[in-house]
């Protein structure tokens, strides 16, 4: 794949396709998207199902369009289309998308794109991973500070040579209106992906949920 995975250009190992360093908001968007309807019709489509059971960043492999494919199915399992839950006798998985979210593990991946962050990482998190830190702070009501300050628009902008000042207080106004929405956007965003990662897995939306929510945020986007 152009891009390789979601794990190398979401933390820094591969350009983006315009040649940037960060993945934009609707980019990251759009992976998830792709991602959660190739998901779906693993889950859902596929007779038997099929569970991939270790779902992650790196699995995610970004075409030329920066389209998401989901890749590796080592550990992918089979389950008749009359079963509703998973049981397994042997936990399988890579560490920071294991139990609680073990096979609801792509909503880590989601919450990788809106934080920027690895599911583990001493430094961020200490003892917790990306799931535990992330519900930690919500509780907090630090939200704003969960998603990725690279994401986060700044308030920093340079002055418009030969500009009427009115016109160019004007833009500004339309411009911080828009980054509020997209603000929102990403709050918005969050609130779905912890949705999925709810300690009880009743609670949790299966993928069709999933794929619905999400595209229902980009349509009132």
């Amino acid at each position: 794949m152009p891009f390789g995975s979601l794990e190398e250009v979401l933390h820094g190992r591969r350009h983006t396709k315009g040649g940037a360093d960060v993945l934009t908001w609707e980019e990251r968007k759009k992976i998830a998207r792709g991602a959660a309807k190739g998901l779906c019709f693993l889950h859902h489509n596929c007779i038997p199902h099929i569970i991939h059971r270790d779902m992650k960043s790196s699995n995610v492999l970004l075409d030329k369009e920066m389209e998401a494919r989901v890749s590796d199915f080592g550990m992918a399992r089979l389950i008749s289309a009359l079963d509703t839950h998973l049981s397994v006798s042997t936990l399988a998985g890579t560490p920071g998308y294991v139990p609680p979210e073990y096979y609801q593990s792509f909503r880590v991946v989601l919450l990788e794109l809106v934080t920027g962050k690895r599911p583990t990482d001493k430094e961020d998190f200490g003892d917790t991973n990306l799931v535990g830190w992330v519900k930690m702070m919500v509780r907090q009501g630090k939200q704003i500070e969960v998603i990725d300050p690279d994401l986060l628009p700044t308030q920093v902008r340079g002055s418009k040579d030969n500009h009427d000042h009115q016109q160019q207080q004007e833009e500004e106004e339309d411009e911080e209106k828009e980054a509020g929405e997209e603000v929102k956007e990403m709050v918005r965003y969050l609130e779905i992906t912890l949705q999925c990662v709810d300690d009880f897995p009743s609670k949790r939306p299966n993928m069709l949920q999933v794929v619905a929510m999400l595209r229902e945020l980009n349509i009132t986007s």
